[in-house]
């Protein structure tokens, strides 16, 4: 059974660094492509970030220059390094994972799933 678990996230202030880790089991990490996504109240959850199985990388224009995703294959985790932190980056940030990297643009069902780890902003 495929699970994703994410640690990290927490209070923060504006300006404010945060690193979130998922840790990934039951399925064959390297060959699967992974991202984050956030998901704010009354927003749709969206991708943030996401890296293919061969370091690929893509972002989210609201991200790009201050996040960071890797992955490490030795451990089957993947990271997303997140700086200047602003209040609207405030969300619930979830792994995914997918055979298809051009799938994770989106959120689907088809992904598996983490249960999310809470990011705070404060301004």
């Amino acid at each position: 059974q495929v699970q994703l678990v994410e640690s990290g996230g927490r209070l923060v202030q504006a300006g404010g660094s945060l690193r979130l880790s998922c840790a990934a089991s039951g399925l064959p990490f390297s060959s699967y492509h992974m991202g984050w996504f956030r998901h704010a109240p009354g927003k749709e959850r969206e991708c943030v970030a996401r890296i293919s199985t061969g370091g690929i990388t893509d972002y989210a224009d609201s991200v790009k220059g201050r996040f960071t995703i890797s992955r490490d294959n030795a451990k089957d985790t993947v990271f997303l390094q997140m700086n200047f932190l602003k209040p609207d980056d405030t969300a619930v940030y979830l792994c995914a994972s997918s055979s298809s990297f051009f799938e994770l643009r989106s959120a689907s069902d088809s992904h598996y799933w983490g249960q999310g780890t809470q990011v705070t902003v404060s301004s």
